[in-house]
């Protein structure tokens, strides 16, 4: 690696720990934008106050922010994320770690589903540009961003639940259990609902990136050389008509993991949204932070991971200067 790249390299990484540690702040101070106290949500209403104050001083709530923080962040340096301060009392980064694969698990499917469907929409319609079938996708594509994920899955519920009797509403097979057919059984439906928006969106974003690609002038000198569509398509326009779609895929993917709240409400999934919604209802401030912690660490990661991306999708991007 040459002294620009390995410069570049260290700029990044100094960069990713800078938005991380902002990023641990902004979790930390959540504590103090949830509604009541602690110690009231633990020991309930109606005790002394010496006991409230004994609770504070166990829970270190006594102490000064700056204190409290630095304690926490190296609890999180050494994977403890602290300890659930609302009955039943639980490690934090056990529950994460239970609801985070759920969660994980129908943001990727949901998001595999999407480009299996939106890349060949896209570059049908490119390559029938102002054509029948151009205009037909594109109407569809706008009529699917046009209904929100939460009535989409009520659809697809009322029809491939109620009526055909294809899909479960609720319940979860976990993969570890080793039923890997009834997992995807159980995760298809609601991978389904969060695609529906994605492949929209991914198919309008590729299919506008593809156009401007295909009028290229390396492009039109293939075109005269008698290369096939298909050919020009997927080995000459696809590749560098993907900045966008991949951008979209890290951010959809780091939204979705702590987004979907009402598709696993809707389909009673133990993901991260649930745990995140119900502890913050119960006013549970350690769980509350690990859980979005967890998923901004992933979000800032996942978009460093795209960032680095660029340059194998268009060697164009190596020659940028710092």
């Amino acid at each position: 690696m040459n002294p620009a790249a390995l410069r570049r390299s260290a700029l990044r990484a100094l960069e990713l720990v800078g938005v991380l540690l902002i990023v641990s702040i902004g979790v930390f101070s959540l504590q103090a934008l949830l509604p009541g106290d602690p110690a009231v949500a633990i020991l309930g209403a109606g005790r002394s106050p010496a006991e409230y104050a004994e609770l504070h001083q166990e829970l270190g709530l006594d102490q000064p922010l700056p204190t409290r923080y630095l304690h926490w962040l190296g609890g999180v340096l050494t994977g403890d994320l602290g300890r659930s301060v609302v009955p039943p009392q639980s490690d934090v980064g056990a529950r994460v770690a239970a609801a985070l694969p759920v969660s994980l698990e129908i943001a990727l499917l949901g998001l595999l589903i999407a480009v299996l469907v939106a890349v060949p929409l896209a570059m049908w319609s490119a390559h029938h540009e102002d054509g029948v079938a151009d205009r037909i996708i594109s109407a569809g594509t706008f009529a699917v961003l046009s209904v929100p994920s939460f009535l989409a899955g009520l659809l697809l519920v009322l029809v491939t639940v109620n009526s055909l009797g294809w899909f479960p509403r609720s319940e979860w097979v976990r993969i570890g259990d080793g039923d890997l057919l009834g997992n995807l059984h159980h995760a298809f439906l609601p991978a389904l609902t969060v695609a529906l928006v994605e492949l929209a969106m991914f198919a309008r974003v590729l299919r506008g990136d593809l156009i401007v690609t295909l009028r290229e002038n390396y492009i039109l000198a293939a075109r005269a050389k008698g290369m096939s569509p298909l050919r020009i398509l997927f080995t000459d326009a696809l590749r560098p008509s993907s900045f966008s779609l991949v951008t979209l895929l890290g951010l959809s993917l780091g939204r979705l993991i702590g987004s979907t709240v009402v598709v696993e409400y809707l389909f009673s999934l133990p993901g991260m949204g649930s745990l995140v919604v119900n502890a913050a209802n119960q006013g549970d401030f350690p769980m509350v932070q690990g859980a979005v912690l967890t998923i901004a660490v992933l979000y800032v990661v996942i978009n460093a991971c795209i960032d680095l991306s660029y340059g194998h999708l268009d060697p164009r991007t190596r020659r940028v200067h710092v």
